[in-house]
């Protein structure tokens, strides 16, 4: 007869932490991955019997032989004091004291008004859609992804964009120019929603909490995401099949193509049009508190960095040269 009181193995109990914190799936994968690394690195020896000098080396490994990015490590840092303090339970000071890699300071690749232009007129369909909100609203690629039907009144032309970047809500406008493309994209993905119910699959992803207190929640119209996928898929967490959002990836690629096709020689990608947003939206006047409230920044100081990219070379002096 098996063991029931068997422990539950040390990556599946950092899973079951990360749920319980309501974190989201794609953290769950990256924190079990980079627990995982960090015991195999030494010869699986439990976290537990290690300290300060087997993280330390860890990260610096991560660096030196891995040549990480300096978000990589911090990542890397992340989960390994989630996995001491929430799963484990151990208060090291010495967690607190390691030294984060520093962040480089770059300043955001920004598109003019008529390359933004140029680009929305090659994204065609649902892809083309989504990058109009992209840009005309200053949303996350993932929030615009994860967008349901009820996020959107058009009545009060907002979009709500639940759970954002450290678990925030927020409001955004509602571009006059998207509404008749938005509501046509809607009436389809009606139709869509009307055979799935047909067949018995319309349930869609709820986090937990949500799923307890409206049960019936995730079959109902208001719950379905605006821009689904294709086919369906199998649930990660609960291995429910089921239709999920759009791959955000296919709409990273349609961006790329349309940046390639309009000859524009910068790095632009999806976030790009948000960051074009934000400076666009400096240029014509409107103050930075309304800017950041409307990115969901938590501090202006993140806001600023689109004052500096606002300032023409050399911030904006003219050139000794172009006086003579």
């Amino acid at each position: 007869m098996p063991n029931t009181n068997t422990p539950p193995k040390l990556l599946d109990q950092v899973r079951d932490r990360i749920r319980v914190k309501h974190y989201s799936i794609r953290t769950e994968t990256q924190y079990v991955q980079w627990v995982k690394r960090f015991i195999l690195f030494h010869n699986k020896r439990h976290p537990q019997e290690m300290g300060a000098e087997q993280v330390e080396a860890f990260l610096t490994h991560l660096a030196v032989d891995g040549q990480v990015s300096a978000s990589t490590q911090n990542q890397a840092l992340s989960a390994l004091l989630f996995l001491y303090k929430e799963v484990l339970a151990i208060d090291l000071p010495w967690l607190n004291n390691v030294v984060r890699a520093k962040q480089p300071q770059r300043l955001p690749v920004v598109l003019t008004r008529s390359e933004v232009q140029e680009v929305l007129a090659r994204i065609k369909g649902m892809y083309g859609l989504m990058a109009n909100m992209l840009y005309g609203t200053g949303m996350r690629l993932m929030e615009c992804v994860r967008l349901r039907v009820k996020d959107v009144d058009f009545e009060r032309g907002e979009i709500l964009i639940r759970d954002g970047k450290g678990g925030k809500d927020r409001v955004t406008m509602l571009p006059s120019s998207v509404v008749t493309g938005l509501q046509s994209h809607l009436e389809q993905r009606r139709t869509l929603f009307d055979d799935d119910k047909r067949i018995g699959k319309t349930d869609v992803f709820l986090p937990d909490a949500l799923a307890r207190k409206y049960p019936n929640a995730a079959t109902e119209w208001c719950w379905q995401y605006i821009f689904p996928s294709r086919s369906y898929s199998v649930d990660p967490r609960s291995g429910a099949d089921r239709r999920h959002h759009i791959d955000e990836k296919l709409l990273q690629r349609a961006m790329k193509k349309a940046v390639q096709a309009a000859g524009i020689a910068k790095p632009a990608t999806p976030h790009t049009l948000r960051h074009s947003f934000a400076t666009h939206l400096l240029e014509a006047g409107y103050d930075i508190r309304m800017v950041q409230e409307l990115l969901g920044h938590s501090d202006v100081s993140t806001t600023m960095i689109y004052t500096h990219v606002l300032n023409k070379g050399g911030r904006g002096v003219l050139s000794p040269l172009d006086q003579l």
